[in-house]
């Protein structure tokens, strides 16, 4: 492609985005303190998508980090089955950053007890438009052997729900309607026909886009039925410029999700880290998650976190509204009324979704697969979370205090070999870090 078509249109089924035609504030929980994140901002290439799925019933939202001309957005998504123009929606931007943010990895805080004072347990409570008829253009079919199923005006897109016989007549229908076809397309697009799926083809209406007077493109939905759960992945490996990351918030009524056909990991997480890792959480995780990668030789999806919506501990953000997950697809939540706290702990609305941020880094040949799913039974909570933990500085007025502060280097020094594994950052520089922040590490 020449350097005029070289800016992508990513969605949150990254993957799928494959055409374009131009080519912190703490929050106080149960114990310690919420003080930074590591959100999906943090990673170049990444495409972020929601999945709700309830039995065979599954929405997909597709959040697009698409920049330039929306003139030149397009995007095809395969679908398992026909689309209906209720089925489809758009999302506000807001909504997928506000779970982005819930569920980011993060870093809290604690102060150490002054070692004298007498230990004080507390008690506490855990929560258990269609086209008319007389259309030309519908079933339109040509020696492309491709079908205009349907034809949809959703808010700023306008959009096709297409069928075809074989791939090289798909790659030609889209070529002479001005889509710009990547190399290597067609072998892809061929396994998605043999599936008997249909394409979800979807640009921008520019002048509607001015009369809604949105500003940005919103997040597009579907929802359809099908026995199938999974992301269509490799469309986005054909004209990716390398790796990319796909970040994937499952909501379920069930449980934690994984892969079923690729290994699912859990990010290194509840792991001690010295103080000055608060300044450089960013590129701490980054680093912390690109050596996981490496770990698995990019062959693994990663959980970031898992957890029932009805309660967090830290919570990384305001819990999500019963509106806010209703609006992700989660319609099995009986009502959209906003819940207030309750008291004693955070809690949202959505006690009937449980939530599964997971993050994969992907190319052609790490994952020659679309990812598919299945949902589990599992309701256990997990998080990618990180401590750091104040010493406390008074005077040592008592044998407890001593042996405290003698042991205190020794824990210094865990933490910088253990900071050096997560990243592969040079220990000496970070005993050397540690030591600037008043960590002195045992020799």
């Amino acid at each position: 492609m020449t350097p005029r078509f070289s800016t992508m249109a990513r969605t949150g089924v990254a993957a799928a985005a494959i055409l374009s035609q131009a080519a912190i504030v703490p929050a106080q929980a149960f114990c310690g303190f919420y003080v930074a994140q590591a959100d999906s901002k943090l990673f170049n290439q990444s495409s972020k998508v929601v999945l709700s799925r309830n039995g065979e019933q599954t929405a997909i939202t597709m959040a697009s980090d698409f920049e330039g001309d929306v003139k030149e957005f397009a995007v095809v998504v395969p679908v398992p089955t026909f689309i209906e123009r209720k089925q489809i929606g758009v999302v506000e931007p807001k909504t997928i950053e506000h779970l982005d943010k819930y569920t980011a990895p993060r870093l809290v805080e604690y102060h150490d007890d002054d070692p004298c004072a007498p230990v004080i347990v507390a008690a506490r409570a855990m929560p258990a438009a269609p086209m008319m008829a007389g259309d030309p253009r519908l079933g339109f079919k040509s020696d492309y052997g491709v079908t205009i199923e349907a034809s949809y005006d959703v808010a700023e897109y306008d959009v096709l729900i297409l069928s075809a016989q074989e791939s090289d007549g798909l790659t030609r229908w889209l070529t002479d309607n001005n889509y710009r076809i990547p190399e290597g397309a067609e072998a892809v697009l061929g396994s998605y026909i043999k599936q008997g799926m249909r394409f979800f083809v979807a640009k921008v209406n520019v002048e509607r886009m001015k009369g809604l007077g949105t500003g940005q493109l919103r997040p597009l939905q579907v929802r359809y039925q099908s026995a199938k759960f999974m992301v269509p992945l490799r469309l986005g490996t054909v004209n990716a410029r390398g790796p990319q990351d796909l970040i994937i918030y499952a909501l379920t009524r069930s449980g934690r999700i994984e892969a079923a056909n690729y290994r699912t990991v859990k990010i290194p997480s509840n792991i001690d880290v010295p103080l000055y890792v608060k300044n450089e959480f960013g590129p701490f995780y980054k680093a912390l998650f690109e050596r996981a990668v490496a770990r698995e030789n990019m062959q693994a999806v990663f959980v970031e976190y898992a957890w029932d919506m009805a309660w967090c501990d830290p919570c990384a953000a305001d819990p999500m509204s019963n509106k806010e997950l209703v609006e992700l697809g989660a319609r099995w939540i009986g009502s959209d009324d906003a819940t207030a706290f309750s008291a004693g702990r955070r809690a949202g609305g959505g006690s009937e979704a449980y939530v599964t941020r997971l993050h994969v880094r992907y190319d052609a040949k790490s994952f020659p697969e679309d990812i598919v799913f299945t949902e589990t039974k599992d309701r256990s909570n997990f998080q990618g979370r990180y401590v750091q933990r104040h010493p406390w500085r008074g005077e040592a007025k008592c044998d407890a205090a001593k042996s405290y502060q003698e042991n205190l280097s020794a824990r210094f020094a865990k933490e910088a070999t253990d900071l050096a594994a997560l990243t592969g950052w040079s220990r000496s520089e970070i005993v050397a870090r540690m030591e600037q922040s008043g960590e002195a590490v045992a020799k």
